[in-house]
């Protein structure tokens, strides 16, 4: 099993507008803020997915934390049994979803997280461990929020073991005993000492990402993917058995029409869109052999981060745009590059014309030749 250090996953980069923490903690390998090569960000989410299966092999409940958790959790769940249920919290709107379960994120810029409480009691009922799945866990909070809300809500579940499991844990002791009082056992791929990253941060000038005005609204063309019917949504919970072979299904279709469209060994990005990671990178990953291996994976993130031309700093430019999954609101894309072609892979809804249209745009200002969209 490969071995990471705090080297391979961690870059320090600096927030913009959050007043509650100023800094943001970059992974190179994770496909969310830097473009990487899918089988590479994949390799790294499944081998925290295999320490977890050979530990906790009863699991049957794996939920991914949004929005930068839901590849890394949908990874590792692939990693358990077939029969192993996967979802992830989620910020959207979902009118079917008639009861949540709420709790906060304190550091966040949007910090209202809910989980959808019919498929996660389904999933409660049939397993001994449940796993949570962050990116990175610094204090805790958010896990303590959530585990005190739920064992008021489901006061039967009490029985089930509770794991929070991360690539990166920077707690103190002090947090993480707070944690194991609260009966949450800590995992992590690669755990690193305490720092003050604001302060290393306090001096280091950066600008806000700007949006890409646009003259012509026609100047990007996009061409649809067809795509296979019956994507099931992970925000309401999924068998991880149903979940990958709809993926495999969708991945075959549209690995298909893009390797007819573009020449071999093109230079290729797969994008996702804020929560929907996990399909870019199964899609991408199909298309390296096509590619050459040089296929690039990243994501459209709601987080406004500050941007600095140096090689020393993770995100050297983005744009601030519109959202494909709700008008009017903001979601930005970092460390832009000049591709063959791009693929944007998204579950939102009928309503992304102009968000789809803005991304377009700004994929093309930078250099890329063919824009494809594959809408689940």
């Amino acid at each position: 099993m490969k071995e990471y250090t705090d080297k391979d996953v961690l870059r320090l980069a600096k927030r913009v507008n959050n007043t509650k923490r100023t800094f943001l903690l970059v992974n190179p390998l994770q496909a969310k803020h830097i473009p990487v090569r899918p089988s590479v960000s994949l390799e790294m989410m499944k081998t925290l997915g295999q320490k977890l299966a050979a530990k906790y092999p009863d699991t049957r409940l794996i939920v991914g934390f949004a929005e930068t958790a839901t590849a890394i959790g949908a990874a590792v769940a692939s990693c358990f049994p077939g029969d192993c249920l996967y979802m992830h919290t989620t910020r959207e709107a979902l009118p079917q979803v008639k009861d949540w379960i709420l709790f906060q994120e304190e550091h966040s810029h949007a910090t209202e997280q809910k989980l959808a409480a019919e498929g996660f009691l389904k999933g409660l009922n049939q397993t001994g461990t449940v796993l949570f799945i962050e990116d990175e866990i610094s204090t805790g909070r958010t896990l303590r929020n959530m585990i005190c809300q739920l064992r008021e809500l489901v006061p039967e579940g009490s029985h089930v073991q509770m794991v929070a499991a991360s690539i990166i844990n920077r707690m103190s002791e002090a947090n993480e005993n707070l944690l194991r009082e609260s009966g949450i056992v800590c995992e992590c791929l690669v755990r690193v000492p305490e720092e003050d990253y604001s302060a290393q941060l306090e001096h280091c000038a950066v600008e806000c990402a700007a949006s890409l005005e646009r003259e012509d609204e026609n100047a990007s063309a996009v061409e649809a993917l067809s795509a296979q019917a019956g994507y099931p949504d992970p925000r309401l919970t999924v068998s991880m058995s149903d979940y990958s072979e709809s993926l495999r299904r969708i991945t075959e279709s549209a690995a298909g029409q893009i390797s007819g469209r573009i020449p071999a060994g093109a230079r290729l990005l797969v994008l996702g869109t804020e929560e929907c990671m996990y399909p870019a990178l199964v899609l991408g990953e199909a298309m390296e052999e096509h590619c050459g291996g040089h296929v690039f994976c990243h994501s459209t993130t709601r987080s406004p981060i500050g941007i600095k031309n140096d090689q020393d700093y993770p995100i050297r430019n983005g744009h601030r745009m519109n959202s494909l999954y709700q008008d009017g609101r903001n979601t930005h894309l970092y460390n832009f590059a000049a591709y063959d072609a791009a693929v944007v892979v998204s579950d939102a809804g009928d309503n992304a014309d102009r968000g789809l249209a803005e991304l377009a745009h700004a994929l093309t200002a930078h250099g890329t030749s063919k824009i494809f969209f594959l809408k689940l």
